[in-house]
């Protein structure tokens, strides 16, 4: 195998549209309509239709859809001492001006691992396929950056490298008792050091007394304090995308401003990026990937119901590798299709097509 070369061609970032039935599941259970076994039953039956779904793609990596969480954070924060979620800094917001306001992980006291958070969802899902089941995670960052004026109450941290050398040892011991049960591939995925890149984004922190760069690698060095003992392998990816709620976004702006330090710094085996719109600017800043890392192309959109043409993909993969050795290239959505419980403005229809044409281009760009 290729150095930094992702696990699979065709890839997927995780989380996909909960079905109606598993909704209104979730919806009973926090009424206390329905017990916890008949719950956990019908994420059960959920989850072996999703994976027969991706499987019937033609995928080569599959996950259960985060079919157990309520969004791609909410199960790390309830399952980890010391974190609550109140209200976030900043807003969602698409092409026609409209915004939304979100939520956001506080610390409010030490943060140690409560319970296996992850565990319970590959034994799972790695009994229903052969296929790679990949685990995903919220980065470091996400349990700061979205409340950075006041992510912690100052009596739990008042310094964010300790805290983040605490959160850390969460993601060792998840990460271990993973690939101790089998799991070979895990994901994490990054939203703040993509808004870093964003102008707007790095003027509202620099307004509220921050330093966007500072932010950016003590991320950087937050996700590797969460891999630094990962053990031999376990191949890890970063998934970084610029927001992702009903189809709305956080900021825009290419990865130029991050890219040497992020791409050069951070100790993993390759990068999930989103590169399916104009907002995440060129392929240029991939010439900062080291030969030994790989990079899967987020190309097609998981936010509209648009489908890609397979040449403009075809083309596209053509320039990313005038910057990665084509050996070392995948292709995905550019994110998930379900960040959170209502999912994007697509139909379950889309998203089959949409996983489908992933694999197909693969197979027909690199065979």
């Amino acid at each position: 195998m290729v150095p930094g070369q992702p696990p699979a061609r065709a890839d997927h970032i995780g989380s996909l549209l909960r079905p109606k039935k598993l909704r209104e599941a979730f919806r009973q259970h926090a009424a206390k309509a329905i017990p916890d076994a008949e719950f956990r039953a019908r994420q059960d039956e959920a989850i072996r239709e999703v994976v027969m779904l991706q499987e019937d793609c033609g995928l080569q990596v599959v996950t259960d859809g985060e079919f157990r969480r309520i969004s791609y954070w909410e199960k790390f924060v309830r399952l980890t001492q010391g974190l609550v979620v109140r209200d976030a800094v900043f807003q969602f917001h698409d092409e026609h001006g409209h915004e939304s306001h979100f939520t956001a992980p506080y610390v409010e006291g030490k943060v140690s691992r409560r319970s296996p958070i992850t565990a319970d969802e590959f034994a799972f899902v790695s009994g229903l396929t052969k296929r790679t089941a990949k685990i995903t995670m919220p980065s470091p960052s996400t349990m700061h950056f979205y409340r950075f004026t006041d992510w912690a109450d100052p009596k739990a941290y008042d310094d964010a490298a300790a805290f983040f050398a605490d959160l850390g040892k969460v993601y060792q011991q998840e990460i271990a008792e993973l690939a101790a049960a089998g799991c070979r591939y895990v994901q994490i995925d990054e939203v703040a050091i993509a808004i870093l890149c964003d102008p707007a984004a790095r003027a509202k922190v620099k307004s509220a007394g921050g330093n966007p760069d500072q932010l950016v690698d003590l991320y950087i060095e937050a996700i590797n304090q969460a891999v630094k003992a990962k053990p031999a392998g376990i191949t890890v990816g970063v998934h970084v995308c610029r927001g992702n709620y009903k189809g709305m976004y956080l900021s825009e702006g290419g990865y130029d401003s991050v890219a040497e330090r992020f791409f050069g710094r951070t100790r993993v085996n390759h990068f999930l990026l989103e590169f399916d719109t104009p907002r995440a600017g060129g392929f240029d800043p991939l010439r900062f990937v080291p030969k030994d890392k790989g990079i899967v192309l987020g190309l097609v959109s998981s936010k509209t119901p648009a489908l890609e043409k397979l040449d403009a993909l075809k083309r596209r993969a053509e320039e990313a590798a005038k910057y990665v050795d084509p050996a070392r290239l995948a292709l995905s959505p550019q994110c998930g299709f379900a960040s959170t419980m209502g999912g994007n403005p697509v139909t379950e229809a889309d998203e089959r097509a949409k996983l489908s044409l992933c694999a197909a281009a693969a197979r027909a760009i690199w065979g």
